[in-house]
């Protein structure tokens, strides 16, 4: 075609307006047939993802709702059934051996004195034992820690003898003093190379941290011996230690256990008194009694129970009386609680008839002085007339007995 022709062919050019216009309208067209012809299925079932941070990460309810569909549909259901079960257990005691160990570190770690004792008994940790008692003193009752190793608690060699061949550990329980490296955590030390029988803990001594000290035992009792059972004794309390391995040995196959005298004591409001309880009011109205508890002379607490104190130390609430705080860390637990008297016979009379009525008593002390009144001087007495047989610590079988119970 000639350029002549060319500028005389008819120009048919749209407007601006036109050309959006019409754009805007194949645009929608296309979305319209699009969805129309490419409609995806629902993806019910499919686990949805997402990535994040450039990691592929899975919608984990719908994957559990696919397990659960799946297992359902099969033929298998009760066996699948039980397979997830037994899968939800051992995570369930992976995650509770992993927060133990975390928490056993953290608390080991925190005192150098811990960390010594868990390298000494690093070599036998890996062994079970049956039962850790740790006797709760103070620095000013070293006259009660000797009327205690002059009576019920071995000595030397058979205390050595009675944690090998009986699994029983023993320990006088004691932290350190507010002035580090004085005087009395001298004498403290001065003492444990004599007997070597005290257990150190990271914790300030005083009357009204008993709570604190409570827990700090447990947690660091449960890092250093794997046991059945963990037990706190007053050291003005006369006990049987045959007759306690007994009494725990019948409750061994019970997971999460606790023992002792339960009582229910008033909430006392009153200040200036002793036992006064400043959160009073957090018991209802003034007047009302606590919740049931054990008396705090003895108690036991089975491992689980332990090592939940040792996980969770740092949440746990402390009242102003450590058997009030202990029993309120199990509420809400699935805990029992079992209420046994021969963990708080009286001194003599009582203890002695109880004896030679063959219902021999695992604790002995007097109510009104929380403890054996002046026990420095009675304590020889009560053992004399309500202890056991010496001989039958050693002739027992703990062990068998738990396995007997089972």
């Amino acid at each position: 075609m000639s350029l002549k022709s060319r500028e005389l062919a008819p120009k048919h050019v749209l407007s601006r307006n036109s050309a959006l216009l019409l754009c805007f309208a194949s645009f929608c067209a296309g979305m319209f047939f699009t969805n129309r012809m490419w409609m995806v299925p629902d993806a019910k079932g499919i686990p949805s993802t997402t990535k994040i941070g450039g990691e592929q990460l899975v919608n984990c309810d719908l994957k559990t709702k696919v397990v659960k569909n799946e297992a359902n549909n099969s033929k298998g259901t009760s066996g699948s059934q039980h397979s997830v079960q037994n899968v939800d257990k051992v995570i369930s005691d992976l995650e509770m051996k992993l927060l133990a160990a975390r928490a056993e570190r953290e608390t080991v770690m925190k005192d150098p004195m811990t960390f010594e004792d868990l390298k000494n008994v690093e070599s036998t940790s890996k062994r079970k034992y049956f039962m850790v008692i740790g006797i709760n003193t103070a620095f000013s009752s070293r006259k009660r820690r000797d009327s205690v190793r002059a009576t019920w608690m071995p000595q030397a060699e058979k205390r050595k003898k009675l944690e090998e061949e009986k699994g029983i550990i023993i320990r006088f329980v004691i932290g350190h003093s507010s002035t580090l490296g004085g005087i009395l955590d001298r004498a403290i030390e001065a003492e444990e190379k004599a007997h070597g029988d005290f257990l150190r803990l990271q914790h300030i001594e005083g009357y009204l941290e008993l709570s604190a000290k409570t827990k700090t035992y447990f947690a660091t009792a449960v890092s250093l011996w794997d046991a059945e059972f963990y037990v706190k004794v007053d050291d003005d309390v006369h006990v049987n230690l045959a007759t306690l391995g007994m009494t725990l040995a019948g409750h061994s196959m019970k997971p999460r256990v606790y023992i002792g005298c339960m009582k229910s004591g008033p909430v006392l409001a009153r200040k200036g008194v002793k036992y006064h309880e400043p959160e009073y009011w957090k018991f209802g109205e003034v007047g009302n009694k606590y919740f049931r508890h054990a008396t705090g002379q003895l108690y036991a607490i089975s491992k689980d129970l332990a090592t939940y104190i040792s996980i969770n130390q740092d949440v746990l609430h402390k009242y102003a009386n450590e058997d009030v705080s202990l029993g309120s860390w199990f509420i809400g637990l699935d805990v029992e609680h079992v209420d046994d008297k021969r963990l708080c016979c009286g001194t003599p009379p009582d203890c002695e008839w109880k004896a030679q009525a063959g219902n021999i008593c695992v604790a002995s002390f007097d109510w009104r002085c929380s403890g054996i009144c002046r026990s420095v001087e009675r304590i020889m007495e009560v053992h004399e007339r309500c202890g056991e047989d010496k001989n039958t610590l050693w002739s027992t079988n703990f062990m068998q007995t738990m396995r007997s119970t089972f």
